[in-house]
């Protein structure tokens, strides 16, 4: 169970975020983690990872997209395979400061002003 959520997370962290800095690859982890404790969301990883809408599209774009989920750069799946283990084991405080949303910095998603920004990481911005 504890390998199949650090594989969701470490999937999630690398094809959400594979190409930020290591502080927007620990935020974006961290959101999975908040979701996961908030009562709005389901409780364990892989759930809020393929977690999908009414519609059918998925809270994570990259899982329902239709393309493979294989990761293909070694260093940034090692690298995302470290912040998911980090993370998992509590050793990286949440600097999201409990964000359980983000969107990136060309979009503006419709629920934005709907809930309270907290910071910027990478090409990401945090909402909770």
């Amino acid at each position: 169970m504890i390998e199949a959520a650090l594989m969701c997370l470490a999937l999630n962290v690398y094809f959400e975020a594979r190409s930020d800095t290591m502080t927007g690859q620990y935020a974006v982890a961290h959101v999975v983690i908040n979701r996961v404790q908030h009562d709005k969301f389901p409780d364990d990883v892989c759930s809020v990872v393929k977690q999908s809408r009414s519609d059918g599209t998925c809270q994570f774009s990259w899982y329902c997209d239709g393309r493979s989920d294989r990761p293909r750069e070694p260093y940034a799946w090692a690298y995302a395979q470290m912040v998911a283990a980090d993370v998992m084991q509590g050793d990286v405080t949440d600097i999201t400061l409990g964000a359980t949303h983000y969107h990136a910095n060309y979009v503006r998603p419709y629920w934005a002003d709907k809930l309270e920004y907290t910071v910027t990481y990478g090409s990401h911005l945090f909402y909770k």
